[in-house]
């Protein structure tokens, strides 16, 4: 199997049985992410207990992509240190948006897969929707995150 069929197979998984969808009632961030481009919307529900991700989850609704992208961040960040998960975010920006950067499967793991994602610039805001929307819950900025740029 390549890469471009494990992209289709883990993309594809992941929007039919999206990981960690769903209400959060005990979450203290939650902030809205909107994708104008796609129509993407996602509301990131997180409960931090001082640095640590205790859980996340999400609810919204968007193309394969994003929703794909938002699972799979939710998976890979639970239990992990806000400065782990901003390294994360660091590590997928660059993978989404830099020219010959090699994924850190090490640090990045199934995630990786979008790398594929930079050729196709308007997929770009797709696959980091979920990730910008983390960043403004990380920083509590309850202001609604919008994909434009």
């Amino acid at each position: 199997m390549d890469l471009d069929d494990l992209y289709q197979e883990v993309i594809l998984d992941h929007k039919r049985n999206p990981r960690n969808f769903g209400p959060m009632p005990d979450a203290n961030r939650n902030v809205d992410g909107f994708n104008p481009l796609c129509g993407d919307h996602i509301h990131l529900h997180m409960k931090l207990a001082g640095d640590v991700i205790e859980d996340v989850r999400f609810e919204g609704e968007g193309c394969a992509i994003s929703t794909a992208s938002a699972s799979l961040m939710t998976e890979a960040l639970k239990g992990k240190r806000v400065e782990e998960a901003e390294r994360m975010f660091e590590a997928v920006h660059a993978l989404l948006t830099e020219e010959d950067v090699d994924p850190d499967l090490g640090q990045l793991g199934k995630l990786a897969i979008f790398s594929g994602v930079r050729q196709f610039p308007s997929r770009v805001k797709c696959a980091s929707l979920a990730w910008h929307t983390l960043c403004a819950a990380i920083q509590d900025d309850g202001d609604e995150v919008i994909t434009t740029e």
